[in-house]
């Protein structure tokens, strides 16, 4: 399993391949379009993200004191921005989750090109995808 830190260096050089914002925003459409889709049974209120200007669903399982998301958005660039981070934080503990510094958005131009809304919408996912992790590590104590 790839740490956090290598799988945001990656998305760090994929990104440096592009010299013009529009080229990232289309490779961010791009990724959209290879996102793990949830099924339609958590396409529901329950697991729709507040805060984004379109509808987001997430869905996280805990399996083997791992967690893997899955979503999907009726919005391509909101499919590709949350596959971004789902690359990243999928298949971690809930610890490296919480802990993620996630810099690589910043690094990559991701906050600065976003209109106020979508980040706004991104600040929702991050915090939805910590909250999800600080549940799961509260439940392993527990059992």
């Amino acid at each position: 399993m790839k740490k956090i830190e290598e799988i945001e260096n990656e998305i760090i050089e994929e990104f440096a391949c592009f010299d013009e914002w529009m080229d990232k925003y289309n490779y961010i459409i791009e990724l959209g379009k290879s996102l793990p889709i949830i099924s339609d049974e958590y396409k529901t209120e329950a697991y729709l993200i507040s805060g984004c200007q379109s509808n987001l669903w997430l869905h996280a399982e805990y399996k083997d004191g791992l967690i893997y998301f899955k979503a999907d958005s009726d919005a391509i660039i909101t499919k590709g921005i949350v596959n971004l981070l789902i690359r990243v934080l999928s298949g971690q503990s809930p610890d490296d989750i919480i802990k993620a510094e996630l810099t690589y958005i910043d690094t990559i131009g991701l906050k600065n090109h976003l209109s106020p809304t979508r980040s706004n919408g991104l600040v929702s996912m991050i915090k939805q995808i910590k909250l999800y992790a600080i549940a799961f590590k509260d439940k392993e104590k527990k059992s």
